[in-house]
């Protein structure tokens, strides 16, 4: 009873911190008490760790630098503050997996957990730090480069900060939980597929818009004022569309593999 009312304190306090340093909007803070309560439940303080660490990064790199990123922020429809659509679609999938571990117990739920934060944190990491690449982003449509930030383009910079992401949860995952080096491994593979997973998505189904006034190519449905013309891609598919499903791919095949193999 006692432990479970500290996770309460400790994850109002660190979603209200989240709100109040404008890392979140509102919606947003609301979001992460509930998925922070769902991971705190479901695998307790060090689950909250794991995901503490992954919100904490990603800020920081969120903010790194961030007078060199106000172009990239342009092209997309949100800034740097989370809203919850943008905490449910990297956090969704580790709130789901914490709720069926509460309700069934398994450790095929800690290693979806385990994955989903791994993906998150491995397509946040490419995003943020890949966008400070000093050399312009290959297309996956295409192959040409294309502006920094363009969802579905890739930088050996943002793909080296991609796997650094993806294995630094599973490094975390290894000192906090018993796992196995061979699911340290699964973790920080899938982890990193979960951004591949995601980087074609991008180039092939998210949406993309053209400003009709200024002629940009933006992932906002309105841009200078006006509505923009869908140019690729559906209309549904966001950036948080993406990130939900390439992080749900990854958990999926990950913990497949991990019980046809255990």
């Amino acid at each position: 009873m006692l432990e479970s009312i500290v996770i309460f304190i400790f994850i109002l306090i660190t979603a209200l911190a989240g709100y109040f340093f404008r890392l979140l909007t509102l919606s947003g803070s609301i979001a992460a008490f509930i998925v922070g309560a769902a991971t705190g439940w479901g695998f307790g303080f060090y689950g909250l760790l794991v995901l503490g660490f992954f919100f904490a990064s990603s800020s920081f790199w969120s903010k790194f630098k961030s007078h060199r990123k106000e172009t990239f922020e342009k092209k997309h429809a949100k800034g740097s503050r989370r809203d919850w659509q943008q905490v449910a679609a990297n956090g969704g999938i580790a709130a789901i997996a914490s709720i069926f571990h509460l309700l069934i117990p398994s450790p095929v739920w800690l290693i979806a957990f385990l994955i989903g934060l791994a993906a998150a944190n491995s397509d946040t990491w490419a995003s943020e730090i890949g966008s400070l690449s000093q050399k312009p982003p290959i297309s996956l449509r295409t192959w040409k480069p294309a502006e920094t930030g363009t969802s579905g383009a890739v930088s050996i910079l943002g793909t080296i900060a991609a796997l650094s992401g993806s294995f630094t949860i599973a490094l975390l995952s290894f000192m906090l939980f018993s796992v196995s080096l061979y699911e340290v491994m699964l973790i920080g593979i899938f982890g990193f597929a979960g951004n591949l997973i995601d980087s074609i998505l991008g180039a092939f189904f998210q949406a993309e818009y053209k400003c009709l006034v200024c002629n940009e190519s933006v992932e906002k449905t309105e841009h200078c004022g006006q509505p923009a013309s869908l140019v690729k891609g559906r209309r549904f598919a966001d950036n948080d569309f993406v990130n939900f499903c390439s992080g749900l791919a990854s958990a999926s095949v990950g913990i497949l593999l991990y019980i046809l193999l255990t």
